[in-house]
């Protein structure tokens, strides 16, 4: 059975491009961590059926991604389609010179991503089950004892769980969608122990406002986050004009 989480991304595809689209869709959960190196997708059966399209479509999709080094299928009782692509640590200049050639799209990106995951959590502190609440308890505890190896990941993972345990798989895919348009900038600015230990206040602050039912406090935590998140990115845009200066 797929995680809830990975359901929503991997909602029906438009027939019009389904190989196209099945592909990307695929390639977003491998991007973001959903499913890690080493990790097995779904069963094909039930795989085809998260993404509405045939077996025959998803096998061609599979095929693709293991053309290109992304996944590996194995045969057998413990067989699957496995993650085998490790992404390389990004080039930091070069990141930085590919956001800087379009600065307007990073803040566009910043604005999204401040507007879908602070209604998130509004919408969830306002009906947040025993259930959601352990499975956000249980991300909080990942993403705070994470090393800095896996940290973008279960960062990731946390912060997708409050807009899928609202319930709406439009503002998961949203918050998903917030996430990979910010995702190369984030991965290449290197994460320190000390930056955890700060971040993790901040995303204890959001759990705990959630866990109280207190939706502006709730919003209001994820903002804070979000502009701390904000001036680390833009200052690590403009490292290279004041170390010039």
């Amino acid at each position: 059975m797929a995680e809830p989480e990975l359901a929503t991304l991997l909602g029906p595809v438009r027939a019009g491009n389904a190989f196209e689209e099945t592909v990307e869709r695929l390639l977003t959960v491998i991007k973001i961590g959903v499913v890690a190196p080493g990790e097995r997708f779904p069963a094909e059966r039930e795989l085809a059926g998260l993404l509405g399209v045939s077996r025959i479509t998803l096998r061609e999709a599979i095929r693709a991604l293991q053309q290109a080094g992304y996944v590996e299928s194995r045969r057998g009782r413990l067989g699957g389609t496995f993650v085998t692509h490790s992404w390389p640590a990004p080039d930091p200049a070069e990141v930085r010179r590919n956001a800087l050639e379009d600065p307007g799209r990073i803040n566009d990106a910043l604005t999204f991503r401040m507007a879908v995951e602070t209604g998130a959590a509004q919408v969830l502190a306002s009906n947040c089950g025993s259930e959601a609440r352990e499975v956000l308890v249980a991300r909080l505890a990942g993403v705070n004892r994470a090393s800095p190896e896996d940290y973008r990941r279960l960062d990731t993972l946390f912060h997708l769980a409050i807009p899928e345990l609202t319930g709406s798989s439009l503002l998961h895919a949203a918050c998903a969608d917030a996430r990979m348009r910010l995702n190369d900038l984030l991965n290449a600015i290197p994460v320190l122990r000390h930056n955890i230990e700060h971040t993790a206040q901040q995303h204890t602050a959001i759990v705990e406002a959630i866990l109280a039912g207190s939706p502006e406090r709730a919003r209001a935590a994820v903002a804070e986050h979000l502009d701390g998140t904000a001036a680390l990115l833009r200052g690590f845009l403009a490292t290279p004009a004041r170390r010039r200066g």
